[in-house]
């Protein structure tokens, strides 16, 4: 009898988190839980533990874990962690072989350090780790022999179109972008845009601060920092074309001029089942295949920099190195939160951003302290500038 995998997911009640669990759940008990953990909706996360039974449950917000201590019936054993180390707890469980790391944002950080220091693959859907600190967490993986394989669906095909290869044949990575909800929007338009035309993505069903950020295209922006850390190829060697469909998750380009790209229906559990299964492939019968001659035509075009700045800013600040990529990411963390909250404009994200980083003298990302240090300081400056911007503005 083949031995399930078993894993952990830390951020288990989100989109990606929940998205995991149905690809456990349709594995055919190649997959087992280990253990789950959110920030604070201890009711999904109770539902998730009486479902797929892990020996082990965290929730950061303590109240919630005392709720779900309470609720659990006698006869489940779980033990259930509280508080901020609960996440890293449940991240490096001794048997746990991959921790699907999904969490929000920096607090997403912690429990991936934690699991490479305890050597486990890494199933990476937090693409803030390595915005923020991809110069020490690389180095932390390399020093404990972790793996880490991506879970977004563009670094996911990256990952696949390069099996196999040379990295010295690399010449590019081509990330694609589906451009988002206002890609033909005029741009005197975007200054109007509301919260819920900003939540309409044409293609992919996620969380609500991903897709803002994939209407701004800061997400592709941020997938670019990622990539660079992920592949170890120069920002001059990595270009963004914006590919409506969303069937062409991403491309290799080689040396002698070939292209290899993957591609496929857009829904996360194949880049999770890949991430999850890795290295091995595991059959989906559950999903539609891709279907080409129903989809009759691929379209790509550049993106407008000018109209969204935010992937021009992203660049920019992957170049500049250091702790500018933290300050970039929470600064947006920021705004994005008061965007949702109707509290600004779509077209001040940008603006919020550039003010907090025209503000920042820049250091070295040399460990989790100094990225957090940088977080904390650029989240209190975008908040202090989004307070003068946009229809909050006091």
């Amino acid at each position: 009898m083949i031995q399930p995998r078993c894993i952990s997911i830390i951020g288990s009640t989100g989109s990606v988190g929940r998205s995991t669990l149905s690809v456990v759940r349709e594995s055919a008990g190649l997959l087992a839980i280990g253990g789950l953990a959110a920030h604070s909706n201890w009711e999904l996360l109770l539902e998730q533990v009486l479902e797929f039974r892990p020996s082990h449950a965290g929730l950061v917000d303590e109240d919630a874990a005392r709720q779900l201590r309470d609720a659990l019936p006698r006869d489940r054993t779980c033990e259930v962690h509280a508080g901020p180390g609960a996440l890293e707890t449940i991240a490096s469980l001794p048997a746990v072989e991959t921790a699907v790391c999904a969490a929000l944002g920096a607090a997403g950080i912690p429990p991936v350090v934690a699991a490479i220091r305890a050597g486990k693959t890494i199933g990476l859907a937090n693409k803030e780790v390595l915005v923020a600190g991809g110069s020490f967490i690389t180095a932390l993986a390399r020093e404990h022999s972790a793996t880490i394989i991506p879970i977004d669906s563009e670094h996911s095909a990256i990952l696949q179109c390069l099996r196999g290869e040379r990295a010295s044949e690399v010449r590019s990575l081509v990330l694609t972008a589906s451009g988002g909800p206002f890609r033909q929007l005029p741009a005197d338009r975007l200054a109007q845009v509301t919260r819920a035309e900003a939540l309409k993505h044409p293609n992919w069903v996620m969380g609500e601060k991903i897709t803002i950020d994939s209407a701004s295209l800061m997400n592709k922006g941020l997938e670019v920092i990622e990539a660079h850390w992920l592949f170890g190829l120069g920002y001059d060697r990595i270009r963004v074309i914006v590919h409506p469909q969303s069937i062409v998750h991403s491309m290799v380009e080689f040396c002698d001029g070939s292209v290899i790209a993957q591609l496929g229906i857009a829904d996360m559990r194949i880049p999770i089942q890949f991430a999850v299964s890795h290295p091995d492939r595991w059959p989906i019968e559950y999903l539609p295949r891709l279907d080409l001659l129903a989809i009759g035509s691929l379209t790509f075009e550049e993106p407008d920099l000018d109209r969204f700045r935010c992937l021009a800013l992203a660049f920019q600040c992957g170049k500049m190195g250091g702790t500018f990529p933290a300050v970039l990411n929470a600064a947006n963390e920021i705004a994005v939160d008061r965007f949702l909250q109707e509290r600004l404009r779509f077209v001040d994200i940008p603006s919020v951003i550039e003010g907090v980083l025209e503000r920042h003298e820049g250091h070295p990302a040399v460990d989790l302290e100094s990225v957090l240090t940088a977080d904390g300081w650029a989240r209190r400056e975008a908040q202090r500038i989004a307070e003068h911007v946009g229809p909050g503005a006091r």
